[in-house]
Order: structure tokens, then sequence, then C-alpha cells
């Protein structure tokens, strides 16, 4: 059974063409985990990932994403009051959770499971330069399925405007890598 470190060899940080890559599931192999395509890929790099990272030692990762103001939510969310839904900035730590079980050598495919706490106390807005992603994990389960726990925060130009905690993720595994 071939898992994702058969395919790619973990780096310390990647660019925006290395995540389109992924989002082909061009790393972690056939199956396993992959990042969405635009415009559901909300980072642009990702500038540390590590096994023993983080406030709890277990790994961290730490993504970016440019804001421009044509970015395609601020068009409908909300005419007249323009502001990234915050359910995606959820999403784009949830993303890089699913990620970072691919990256450290976890076969299956990523999916959202749970959270426990989000709190909310800002806006992403057209005039917002770039948002930071930190990702600390704080507990991986690996077996039949692989299963991350994870804390986070979006930073809106250096000011914490979100917080998840209990975020996780499973790795659900197909016949095709051997689940």
């Amino acid at each position: 059974m071939l898992g994702p470190h058969d395919f790619h060899s973990p780096q310390p940080s990647y660019s925006r063409d290395d995540l389109l890559q992924s989002g082909r599931g061009g790393y972690f192999g056939p199956g396993n985990a992959q990042l969405p395509a635009p415009p559901m890929l909300m980072m642009d790099r990702i500038t540390e990932i590590s096994m023993d990272g983080g406030a709890h030692g277990k790994g961290h990762v730490i993504a970016e994403l440019d804001i421009h103001p044509n970015l395609w939510f601020f068009d409908c969310h909300f005419p007249g009051d323009p502001v990234m839904p915050g359910c995606l900035g959820l999403d784009a730590m949830w993303q890089m959770v699913g990620y970072w079980l691919g990256w450290s050598g976890s076969p299956g495919k990523g999916r959202a499971i749970g959270v426990g706490e989000v709190k909310f106390r800002g806006d992403i807005t057209p005039q917002t330069r770039q948002v930071r992603y930190e990702v600390e994990m704080h507990r991986v389960k690996r077996g039949a399925m692989t299963l991350g726990m994870a804390d986070g925060r979006v930073l809106a130009d250096g000011e914490c405007i979100y917080t998840a905690k209990a975020m996780k993720v499973g790795l659900i595994r197909s016949a095709q890598n051997g689940g």
C-alpha cells in the first residue's frame, strides 16, 4: 500500500503553485489528501509547516492569503457592505489541518468533521491587505481512520479576528488507498 510519502517528500513551506498542484492531487497520491481548487482554495502560500511546532509541540501550519478587492465573495457578501464570510476563514483552517495530516504521512481523503468553538470579533474587508491563518495541532489519532484536532486563529493585517478551538478533520480511506 502506497502512502503520501511515497509520492511527496515533506517541505517546510509551499508556494501558491505548490498548493495548486496539491489541489490537482499532485502531492500525496491518488485517494489521499488534497486542497480544493480556486476559488475555494483559501490560501496563497504555506509559510511554515512542522511536525513538532505549535503550543502543544505536535505540529503547526501557518498560511497566508493576499486580499484583493476583486475577490469573488466581496461581490455577493454583502452588496454595499463587503466582508469575507467567516465560514471561509474556518474552512481555510480545516483545509490546513487536512493538508497537515497528508503532509505528515497519513493516507485518506480529508473531510471536516467538526469544531468545538468559534469566535468572530472582526471582519476581512476589501481594505484588508493580508490574512494569516495559524493552526496548532493538539491531537492526532492514526488508525483505521486518521483524526486530527487543532486550534487556530485568523489574523487580518496582524490583528486576531477569529479563533477556533477543537477543529476536527478526518482522513477517510477508500479501497484505492487501503481502506
